[in-house]
């Protein structure tokens, strides 16, 4: 699988699968990214908890970060990434498989109280967005692809 960030010899990783969406606004020109208390900037999705299926996982993140009922459209690709939690002091292998979400209604408020959704173009959101990853999953999307 593709791999980012470098491995820090001696230090011990932390395997966490995750999921994340690519999702778009009616005019397909601007996506959904979420920001931090931190300041920082994810596509939405997060770490798969217990026996959660990639679906179950992506449908859960999307009701807490964005409080949006949502529909998965297709598997874009995977692509793993190594990091430093400063703010939990752990090393990571995030295990990432990115997929196209489309979005639904909203159904409640967003229960991640420090997490904003926000929109941007996607060359933006390459700009800003923190892990290569995940700017790998944008720059990988086809963007003429005829769908919804």
């Amino acid at each position: 699988m593709l791999t980012f960030g470098e491995k820090e010899p001696e230090k011990d990783y932390i395997v966490r699968p995750a999921v994340y969406g690519l999702m778009f606004d009616a005019s397909r020109e601007k996506m959904a990214v979420i920001q931090t208390g931190s300041g920082n900037y994810f596509l939405p999705g997060g770490g798969i908890e217990n026996s959660e299926t990639h679906k179950a996982c992506l449908k859960r993140e999307a009701l807490e970060e964005m409080g949006l009922e949502i529909t998965i459209s297709r598997l874009i690709g995977s692509a793993n990434q190594y990091f430093y939690a400063k703010n939990e002091d752990t090393h990571y292998l995030n295990e990432g498989h990115f997929y196209k979400i489309v979005m639904g209604k909203r159904v409640a408020e967003p229960s991640d109280e420090d997490h904003q959704l926000k929109w941007m173009k996607p060359s933006e959101a390459v700009d800003c967005l923190v892990h290569d990853h995940q700017r790998w999953a944008v720059k990988e999307y086809d963007f003429d692809r005829k769908e919804r």
